[in-house]
């Protein structure tokens, strides 16, 4: 080997180790910045098993998880807009601008709620039934979105199904797996087809209606998550998927955990403030114990601007009492969730 193949070969050499030097601290990079995610992930849960605000934020995390999928489906809006039509201030919303929405976000709002609906947590099905009590999404998707539970219905039933099976670990991957699976399963459920018969006899295959399923996907991930042993129950605001999969799950890996932890963090935040509001109110109640009046200002924290029928049917008063009850009721601050949530769908 003459001097100079020898010096290029040595060249080659050190820059491959540098190439397996840099690869190697990417890897540790990554590595210590998913623990990192796991751990306020797992500092989230064990939170929510104590807190005296978990059904408040669990209540509102339903509502940013259907915000999130909303925004994946193609039907942007804000935690506004729904807890404007959770109180009847209005009709679901963009149900008046027009009929080229993808889908209708009272559909999108009924698949998010059903998440968990056979839990059997007893916090999870008691924030779900005082929900239902306010609006019932099944009755909402009836009457505003029937041809969509048509058209999901059975998909969304066979991806919840699949996304429940057992996972062979406790991890993202596992999940990113998963979700390449589903993914997968919610094409082969796509229409083949409207077949129509012209005046002369001809028959013809009309191409069906292209429709965007990942967000069906996506609003399993707070349930596969649960599967997955990641979280000791579902936290609904945990929507992890972008609007397109990347081309492999190790990608789908990277794209999680940066979204994950940007939603620990966004939880960990409304949490802290959640928690200070139910400590104001009940310092507030320490005289008033019988009063249903710190039971009313707990539900304002979950559902801003409750009309009088729904707070007559929550608390079991009349519509007289209830309308006094608010009309004496302090206006609660409202966590930072639903800014967030909002500005997040508008992008």
């Amino acid at each position: 080997m003459s001097i100079i193949q020898r010096e290029w070969a040595g060249k080659l050499t050190a820059d491959f180790g540098f190439l397996l030097w840099q690869v190697a601290a990417m890897d540790s990079a990554t590595s210590a910045h998913l623990s990192e995610t796991l751990l306020l992930l797992g500092r989230l849960d064990g939170r929510l098993q104590h807190s005296p605000a978990a059904d408040i934020f669990l209540a509102r995390a339903r509502l940013a998880g259907a915000v999130a999928l909303s925004g994946l489906a193609g039907v942007p809006i804000k935690v506004q807009d729904l807890q404007d039509w959770i109180s009847g201030r209005s009709p679901p919303p963009r149900a008046s601008e027009g009929l080229n929405d993808p889908i209708s976000v009272a559909a999108v709002f009924h698949f998010a709620i059903s998440i968990d609906e056979d839990s059997r947590d007893p916090l999870m099905r008691a924030t779900l039934n005082v929900l239902r009590t306010v609006l019932d999404d099944r009755a909402e998707a009836e009457a505003y979105a029937q041809d969509d539970l048509a058209h999901f219905g059975l998909c969304w039933r066979r991806v919840r199904e699949a996304a429940d099976q057992r996972y062979p670990s406790a991890g993202l991957e596992a999940i990113a797996e998963r979700v390449f699976e589903l993914a997968a399963l919610t094409e082969a459920e796509a229409d083949d087809g409207i077949k129509v018969v012209t005046v002369d006899g001809r028959s013809l295959n009309l191409p069906p209606r292209a429709r965007d399923r990942n967000w069906v996907v996506a609003a399993v991930l707070p349930r596969m998550l649960h599967r997955a042993g990641l979280t000791t129950r579902v936290i609904p605001s945990l929507i992890l998927l972008p609007k397109f999969l990347p081309s492999m799950p190790a990608e789908l890996v990277d794209d999680m955990v940066v979204m994950l932890r940007k939603a620990v963090d966004d939880a960990l935040r409304d949490l802290d403030t959640i928690e200070r509001s139910a400590a104001a109110i009940e310092i507030a109640s320490v005289a008033t114990k019988r009063s249903k009046a710190p039971i009313l200002a707990r539900l304002k924290l979950a559902y801003p601007g409750l009309k009088p029928a729904a707070v007559s049917r929550l608390l079991g008063v009349t519509p007289q009492g209830a309308r006094k009850l608010l009309a004496t009721s302090p206006p609660t601050g409202q966590p930072r969730h639903s800014a967030r949530a909002g500005a997040a769908s508008s992008r």
